[in-house]
């Protein structure tokens, strides 16, 4: 990737050791006016907090793309069921600020790159100045649905989430007005659902998917990690072990919907029955929500995949509560009383295209 030309110092001569946080919509907008006389690009990182490697991943390639980057740290209540984890989502807005503080210190060296300038933290009353925000499936409110994208996948089994999230984002594009806005790709349908949105009410602002941070077994970073504790976070595995082996079954020329996610299915299904065979006291149960072998473009599930489109395979499963926690276990945040749910996804768009280049090769080969 092409570094910036050293143009990242503002028009006041000098480039922030820190950032600015701001709490109020009007004091954020004329900072962001100040960046467009300027003539600074500014890449936006929207944010719930919680921050891990992933989100350090979308703030590093917004510094590399932009001369300005603002985080954004909001725990948004539409997009959570009305039985989902609002309450007890992570709060660490202090670790948070104190791990940005040590990246623009980090940016500060570097002349090549961005930095850091704001951290927007609104308050619920300041992002839903009318109607106080409804989890309800048709609670009242302004609200902005992508159907029918917001509806398949993560949308069947959390009705809301999108419609909270696009409703959420659109106000934040709107506060900001961003030049680039940076997105992680373990979120696959929200991708689509920003893009869409972005395409279809003309916003002038560029999206950016950056690849999924893992850990180094391949379970996807998420902020939802902390409640898994130690025995389900060893179980935890299983979604990213399934969709790999989907991956494998392709890889050897499988290209039918039963074909390839039974390939999942029985990894789950073998994981499953091992951990059934364990006492209450040492086991960790789950639940599958979905598997989807979807079209890349419409997000429409496919029977049969396409070597030229290839595919988008998903999944998403519940950890369950942890049965008798023993003394000395760390159960995770929360007592491991919670259902922790984790999604995960692959793309099969470019193994696809390897594969038919290969069988084409393979074919002309032949032919001679």
């Amino acid at each position: 990737m092409a570094t910036l030309p050293n143009v990242v110092r503002r028009v006041s001569g000098f480039k922030p050791r820190s950032f600015t946080v701001f709490k109020q919509i009007p004091k954020l907008r004329n900072a962001r006016r100040r960046a467009l006389l300027a003539g600074e690009s500014v890449g936006f990182v929207p944010t719930m907090g919680a921050l891990h490697d992933g989100h350090i991943a979308l703030i590093r390639q917004a510094v590399q793309e932009n001369q300005q980057v603002y985080v954004s740290i909001y725990v948004n209540p539409t997009q959570f069921g009305v039985n989902e984890d609002f309450i007890s989502y992570p709060n660490t807005l202090e670790a948070d600020l104190e791990h940005l503080r040590s990246l623009t210190a980090k940016y500060w060296n570097d002349d090549s790159i961005g930095q850091i300038t704001a951290v927007f933290t609104p308050t619920t009353r300041a992002m839903y100045p009318g109607l106080k925000p409804s989890s309800e499936i048709d609670g009242l409110g302004s609200f902005v649905t992508i159907t029918p994208l917001s509806s398949r996948l993560e949308g069947a089994s959390r009705p809301v989430f999108f419609r909270g999230v696009a409703t959420v984002c659109m106000k934040l594009f709107n506060i900001v007005e961003p030049d680039n806005v940076y997105f992680g790709q373990k979120d696959v349908q929200q991708t689509y659902i920003i893009r869409r949105m972005v395409d279809d009410f003309h916003l002038n602002t560029r999206v950016r998917v950056v690849p999924t941070v893992r850990e180094i077994d391949g379970l996807a970073m998420s902020s939802r990690n902390v409640y898994l504790g130690e025995r389900r976070r060893k179980i935890a595995t299983v979604l990213i072990h399934a969709l790999r082996a989907v991956r494998t079954a392709f890889l050897n020329g499988q290209t039918k919907r039963d074909e390839l996610l039974g390939a999942a299915h029985k990894l789950i299904e073998d994981e499953l029955q091992r951990q059934k065979g364990f006492p209450p006291q040492s086991r960790c149960l789950f639940e599958v929500d979905y598997l989807s072998l979807a079209d890349p473009l419409s997000l429409t599930e496919l029977d049969n995949v396409n070597l030229k489109h290839g595919a988008i395979l998903s999944g998403a499963i519940k950890m369950l509560p942890v049965e008798e926690p023993q003394e000395g276990e760390d159960p995770g945040t929360g007592g491991g009383t919670t259902t922790v749910r984790l999604i995960d996804n692959l793309r099969l768009e470019h193994i696809a295209s390897f594969l038919q280049r290969t069988r084409s090769m393979t074919s002309n080969s032949n032919r001679t």
